[in-house]
């Protein structure tokens, strides 16, 4: 594969980066994405619109997620909205939906959450139980929400969440699911928001519940029923330029675990980690992986191969634990040890390696597990036999 970026990338890439040295990090997470959106660094992938956004190829989206990453920039707060839903509703949804939800976002005023997961469906997104009927004594025959989601990102400083519900009552697996746009801001509790306080000590994913949560029915994208299509397609659209962009992050965690290994070694004259064959070879092992998952993600960028999303999940997520697993054996017995004393209002405090290691114990589980990964790759690749489900 032939790889490499144009004289017009490269201005690209020098206005990006004057950009992001004019706007250093420091921001809260709210006004920086109004500050992306009034710049139009927001929907650079949905091409030529109308709705505020500078339009970019595709290796220009790619020179801005990885000036973005190197600069450590703040935190993407806009993410789902931008990457996500936009996408969805530039191939799903009606002129009006789009007209109405668009701008917002590309101005980085409306955060969203996605709805997806549920206590009993997780990586069986088909498991749906949450239910959407419509309500007949609502003038404007408005959907009725009821149902839990977990592990929702963001749920608590959004502002909408697009939810996969089950509109046909007896309805089993992929049939008879909708995908509806849910304001969060409702009265009488009809959406609440509980954090999820995670092995880190933080808070990022939260249980969200609708107890007939209020859904405009000219916020149906794609038609009642068709749910399934919508959510897959949407899916498809997570994985792909932010891979890249988060693979400049996990350059930088490898950097700091080779960085320990080095001080260890320092302190040991020499010996001890960086002596250890195993250790060596587990570090330079990680350093190849990386190298590998990068061409192969600039490899799928823009294709149609249905199973690209699946082999990148399944690279990155083992890859990110194995690195936590290194990150700890470098470390040795100190890595069980927290950089600050215990006390009733700080239980703890992990350093960065220490949340690494926490952290991407999830990796190989959220965002669809490996186990689900491998089937999509049987079966829609390889066209091995379907595993039996219930219809």
């Amino acid at each position: 594969m032939d790889f490499g970026y144009s004289p017009q990338d490269d201005a690209f890439r020098h206005d990006a980066r004057a950009w992001l040295a004019a706007h250093p990090a420091g921001e809260e997470p709210r006004p920086w994405e109004r500050t992306l959106g009034t710049a139009g660094w927001i929907g650079l992938g949905w091409g030529r619109t109308p709705y505020g956004n500078r339009a970019a190829t595709l290796t220009q989206q790619v020179v801005w997620a990885e000036e973005y990453a190197r600069h450590k920039a703040p935190p993407r707060l806009g993410h789902i909205g931008e990457n996500l839903l936009a996408p969805t509703l530039l191939a799903h949804g009606t002129p009006a939906q789009r007209d109405r939800f668009l701008p917002p976002i590309a101005r980085g005023e409306a955060i969203w959450c996605q709805g997806y997961s549920e206590p009993g469906a997780g990586s069986d997104l088909a498991a749906v139980r949450t239910t959407a009927t419509r309500d007949r004594g609502d003038p404007a025959g408005a959907y009725r929400v009821t149902g839990q989601k977990i592990w929702t990102s963001h749920a608590h400083e959004a502002d909408w969440c697009f939810v996969l519900a089950r509109t046909e009552p007896g309805s089993r697996r992929h049939h008879g699911l909708s995908f509806l746009l849910v304001p969060m801001d409702q009265p009488d509790g009809r959406v609440e928001v509980r954090p999820i306080r995670q092995l880190t000590g933080t808070s990022e994913f939260n249980e969200v519940f609708f107890d007939g949560a209020l859904a405009h029915p000219d916020h149906l994208v794609g038609g009642e029923g068709n749910g399934w299509r919508v959510a897959m397609d949407l899916l498809a659209a997570e994985r792909g330029v932010s891979t890249l962009a988060q693979q400049i992050g996990f350059e930088e965690e490898l950097g700091a675990v080779m960085a320990e290994a080095e001080a260890q070694a320092r302190a040991e004259s020499a010996a001890g980690v960086v002596g250890d064959p195993d250790l060596l070879d587990r570090l330079v092992r990680q350093w190849a992986e990386l190298r590998t998952m990068r061409w192969n993600a600039l490899r799928t960028l823009g294709g149609s191969d249905p199973g690209a999303p699946s082999v990148a999940k399944l690279l990155w997520g083992g890859w990110h634990q194995r690195l936590g697993e290194l990150a700890m054996a470098v470390r040795g017995a100190a890595a069980t040890v927290g950089p600050q004393e215990w006390s009733e209002q700080v239980p703890y405090r992990l350093d960065p390696l220490q949340r690494l290691f926490l952290f991407s114990r999830a990796d190989t589980i959220y965002g669809g597990s490996d186990e689900i990964q491998r089937t999509i790759i049987a079966e829609r690749v390889l066209g091995l036999p379907r595993e039996a489900r219930g219809q």
